[in-house]
């Protein structure tokens, strides 16, 4: 049976505040498609031109709204949608700071700032942070947290091909790649870094072995891409393999912190890995070890969503030698 991490209820004035924001949304969005100038007539701003690029921003807004009101119903399930509606209410205040600064808004036009973004700063705030602790609540009623060991936890797997994860690991050592979310950024890029380390890891005697949160035919074609269809994989939707290698779930800092978002820059953008579908648990931190004989000889655990391990690395410890204590890093 499966299990809904987001079967419980929010609290009720969560979903007041997103049917708040969604009618405000729709609303001041229909006022900007409609009359578009009015609100620069008012503030003694020139219209911009042409006036359709205003336009426009009132018909994002407006979907926005939208999206509100349908993540009224389950706050917690729909939190990307809120988390989405955040950063925009984050950075819209930055880019009005710097139109002040050039000169190209008086400071007065601000009071748009406060009612399109920052009285809203702190019911999305809670309402995140309500989402986070709800999926993990959820998440750790689903599964059984006892004291397994790696051993035990590796004799009830079989990767993609068929073979027990155990057995594998008595033929030689295996590197387990515990991915986030195929959507995620860092996912990604994982995959193309394992992918470019191939032959090196492989060549080192080692079996790369992909664990991830997606259907298995869903991850096939997913690292396909990257060269590594015929990767062994490993689908963990339940987490117990994660838990098993004591991979928690990240914290806000963990995920969305400064650091993070610069990485996510550079990976996302700079080097195209872009983002897809969230699917799995957003929040699931991701790691990497290095098994052999059932016993874990290396291990690398995230920090931060961003961490970029050195596979390579990771894979050329030798199997004889005490497990490494500190993550090897790109």
């Amino acid at each position: 049976m499966t299990i809904d991490p987001f079967a419980s209820k929010s609290p009720a004035w969560m979903g007041v505040v997103l049917r708040l924001a969604g009618i405000y949304n729709i609303l001041w969005g229909a006022w900007v498609v409609f009359a578009p100038g009015m609100l620069f007539d008012w503030f003694g701003i020139d219209r911009p031109q042409p006036i359709e690029i205003w336009q426009c921003v009132g018909m994002i807004v407006g979907v926005y709204g939208v999206g509100y009101w349908v993540a009224a119903s389950n706050p917690a399930r729909h939190w990307p949608i809120v988390l989405v509606g955040m950063l925009g209410k984050i950075f819209g205040p930055i880019g009005f700071a710097q139109a002040v600064f050039d000169g190209i808004f008086p400071p007065a036009f601000g009071l748009t700032i406060l009612t399109n973004d920052l009285i809203w700063w702190v019911p999305f705030s809670l309402i995140l942070v309500h989402a986070y602790r709800e999926r993990g609540r959820r998440v750790a009623q689903s599964i059984e947290r006892t004291s397994v060991d790696v051993r035990e936890a590796l004799a009830g797997i079989r990767t993609s091909a068929g073979d027990p994860l155990l057995e594998l690991s008595h033929r030689g050592p295996v590197l387990l790649v515990f991915l986030r979310h195929l959507g995620c950024t860092f996912c990604r890029e994982a995959l193309a870094d394992v992918a470019r380390d191939r032959a090196s890891i492989e060549a080192n005697g080692a079996t790369i072995a992909l664990v991830h949160m997606s259907d298995d035919a869903v991850a096939e074609k997913f690292s396909a891409k990257y060269g590594l269809g015929d990767v062994a994989r490993i689908s963990d939707p339940e987490k117990r393999l994660y838990n098993a290698f004591d991979l928690a779930r990240g914290s806000l800092g963990q995920l969305f912190g400064l650091e993070v978002w610069l990485r996510g820059f550079d990976a996302g953008v700079l080097h195209k890995h872009a983002v897809g579908k969230l699917e799995g648990d957003g929040f699931q931190m991701p790691g990497a070890f290095l098994v052999h004989d059932g016993a874990i000889v290396a291990a690398f655990r995230h920090e931060s969503a961003g961490d970029r391990p050195d596979y390579c690395a990771i894979a050329d410890h030798d199997p004889s030698e005490a497990p490494v204590p500190e993550p090897a890093l790109v």
